[in-house]
């Protein structure tokens, strides 16, 4: 650290050591957790990156025929292409010449890092660093830097990078439709894959205008090819989907975005982030929340050698959701890496079972509209579709609703039984609010002698709820009466059906005659009865009235529009 600020510093050696640890003392079936365990612990310890090596390798020894080399790396020194196109390949060659006694094969390099991070900064004072900067600046103007995906949890105020990862694997037989569909579109694996991702995340925000992050090799010239370091830098994709393309002109859509970004792929992210000011906020990424990555192919390796990837959890996310693929000769494998702190668990296993529906679909039909794909798996569709919806109750026939009611409300008084919108009612309250109002009722004469015929016009609310359950209780029978109704319709239902008594809300008065009794059950009148301070209500009595309506009295009278323009029963 020079003045404040990290500088680099090149050693002209160092020393490595390689761990070996045996489990060949436990059994056998035994021995691969152990492993996981092992090398899981060794990842969460935090590099020095005052002090070499970034890098720790550990030997596995599982059996006297079988050696695993475990590899934990800083970011700093590796990316995906220095790892499987450069280290991989060479330490096979270094293996198979140290192992036959000949001296290192390899030969010198013609530039290095600091060569090439010379380059870049020499660059970044040109005038192809200017025009890259005014297309992106352009191509980024009032973008939405937030992607509203539906989280479990609020997003806390300063990122806590909390995280866990989900693996999966696609089939031989997806991963090779899903090459062989983009070779018939003209687009790479990769771009069907971002467009793919992209519909994913379009249907649980509904944004048609969206930013997804994405890695890029950096490695545009040939020198670059065989060096070891940090060449990656990270795009951003900004993409159309307005208008409920079919999946098949997304991917034209997207293969313009990627060659376009690909053009103009030399400005640093952390300069571009920089240039563009963006609104920050310490709980989220910069400009994007969710990026997509495919791994660089494998490389060649001798008989006998094997590349795994482990699933280690080190229990971090550096965004809301990135998804990593790689393509393996048994087919696509991928990891949801996700930040626990807005995510459950359960919640990424429906997203990576939505992900896998999405590209069956898409491979099956890519002409379907990107709104219209599925997402559902089979067992959700059961879930939603039979297992949800088998509702079916048997009520008593010699009780009617109101009854039923009462009794629910006595079992779980401090249930809820109503929302709407921010406002929420236990059965017991609601019970209780019934029974002042079908009070109320009666001395107005509901239920004595014939049936009563009580006119309720409301809108949507707990009110008419309690419209509803107070006028059954009182032994009558309501008049629903839709207030958009217009007012000579209203008028003339209400003296139809003879209806003495009217409850109905404060906002919709002028819309109504007035010879009426009209009970007032609005909002306002809500708030006051919660607060006990409406003494026409507060002071009836609680408890269920003494009447009970017969089994088959009317409990509803409804209205049907006539051709004549006039309702008729």
């Amino acid at each position: 650290v020079v003045d404040g600020l990290p500088v680099q510093v090149v050693h002209p050696s160092l020393t490595l050591t390689l761990p070996v640890v045996d489990l060949r003392h436990l059994p056998e079936a035994e021995r691969e957790a152990e492993a996981l365990r092992v090398v899981t612990e060794k990842a969460r310890v935090l590099f020095d990156l005052s002090a070499v090596p970034l890098l720790r390798p550990t030997l596995v020894h599982f059996n006297d025929e079988e050696h695993r080399l475990f590899l934990t790396l800083h970011h700093i020194i590796f990316d995906g292409v220095a790892i499987y196109q450069v280290f991989l390949p060479e330490l096979r060659t270094l293996y198979e010449a140290f192992s036959t006694g000949q001296p290192s094969p390899l030969p010198e390099l013609p530039i290095q890092y600091g060569d090439y991070a010379q380059w870049q900064r020499e660059r970044l004072q040109g005038d192809v660093f200017a025009e890259q900067l005014a297309y992106l600046k352009q191509q980024l103007a009032d973008a939405p830097t937030t992607l509203e995906l539906p989280t479990d949890h609020p997003r806390p105020p300063v990122q806590t990078h909390r995280g866990s990862m989900r693996p999966f694997g696609l089939s031989r037989r997806l991963t090779d439709e899903l090459k062989a569909m983009s070779r018939q579109e003209g687009v790479t694996l990769y771009m069907t894959l971002v467009a793919a991702f992209k519909t994913l995340l379009y249907r649980y925000t509904e944004q048609e205008d969206m930013l997804v992050g994405t890695a890029t090799a950096g490695r545009k010239h040939s020198e670059m090819l065989g060096m070891m370091g940090f060449f990656l830098n990270t795009l951003v994709l900004r993409t159309d989907l307005s208008g409920n393309p079919t999946f098949r002109a997304l991917q034209q859509r997207v293969r313009e975005v990627i060659l376009e970004a690909l053009a103009h792929q030399d400005i640093p992210f952390e300069y571009l982030v920089k240039e563009l000011q963006p609104e920050r906020n310490l709980g989220q990424n910069p400009l994007f929340q969710a990026l997509i990555t495919l791994e660089p192919p494998l490389p060649v390796l001798p008989s006998g050698w094997t590349l795994t990837q482990m699933d280690v959890r080190v229990g971090t996310s550096k965004f809301d959701l990135y998804l990593e693929l790689d393509d393996r000769p048994e087919g696509l494998i991928g990891r949801f890496m996700y930040n626990t702190d807005l995510f459950d668990a359960s919640t990424i296993e429906r997203i990576t079972g939505h992900w896998q529906t999405l590209l069956e679909a898409i491979v099956r039909d890519p002409n379907q509209h990107i709104a219209d794909l599925p997402l559902l798996t089979e067992q959700e569709q059961e879930q939603l579709l039979v297992r949800w919806n088998a509702t079916n109750t048997a009520f008593p026939e010699n009780k009617p609703v109101h009854q039923i009611f009462e009794e629910q409300a006595q079992r779980r008084p401090g249930a809820v039984a109503l929302v709407f919108d921010e406002q929420t009612m236990t059965y017991g309250e609601l019970n209780r609010r019934a029974n002042q109002l079908a009070h109320r009722l009666r001395r107005l004469g509901v239920g004595e002698g014939a049936e009563t015929r009580v006119g309720l016009c409301m809108d949507r609310s707990l009110e008419m709820v309690v419209g509803l359950l107070g006028i059954l209780k009182a032994g009558g029978a309501y008049v629903p009466l839709d207030p958009s109704y217009p007012r000579e319709r209203l008028a003339f239902m209400l003296q139809d059906t003879q209806a003495p008594v009217l409850l109905t809300q404060s906002k919709l008065l002028d819309l109504l005659p007035g010879d009426e009794d009209a009970i007032i059950l609005d909002n306002q009148l809500a708030n006051a009865l919660r607060a006990g301070s409406l003494s026409s209500l507060s002071t009836d009595c609680v408890l269920p009235t003494v009447r009970q309506a017969e089994r088959k009295s009317a409990a509803h009278s409804g209205k049907l529009q006539g051709s004549n323009r006039v309702p008729t029963f």
